[in-house]
């Protein structure tokens, strides 16, 4: 896996998972395993580290996030997706400013890699 692809005046973030010190935290499904309080501390992380990437990747040719897309491990009855991944917006848009304000699609999936609760991916453009 590359965890970051630019091609032109476009770079792809792969999905991070919400990593502490390189263990995962925060494994299992919202709604059955996790509270959305969790899941939405598990989207900061894994923000965050979308943010660690761009910039140690551009530097100073960020030019803003186009697009995130936000995968919630969810138990059969949970519909709060959205709220989950608004902490992931927070995120971005503390980091960046208006530049971070994106498009943004939040996705209940069965499971993700690992037992993770929370999986966020990024598209940005590039000056």
């Amino acid at each position: 896996m590359t965890p970051v692809v630019e091609h032109g005046r476009t770079v792809y973030v792969s999905g991070q998972l919400p990593r502490v010190g390189g263990e995962l935290a925060h494994l299992g499904r919202v709604g059955v395993d996790v509270d959305v309080e969790t899941a939405r501390e598990a989207a900061r992380i894994s923000a965050q580290a979308c943010v660690d990437l761009l910039r140690a990747h551009l530097g100073d040719r960020f030019a803003r996030v186009l697009k995130i897309t936000g995968f919630v491990a969810s138990g059969p009855n949970f519909t709060e997706q959205g709220r989950v991944v608004d902490a992931a917006s927070q995120t971005l848009i503390e980091a960046f400013g208006d530049v971070g304000r994106h498009a943004r699609s939040a996705i209940g999936v069965a499971q993700l890699p690992h037992g993770a609760c929370v999986e966020i991916e990024l598209i940005a453009a590039v000056h």
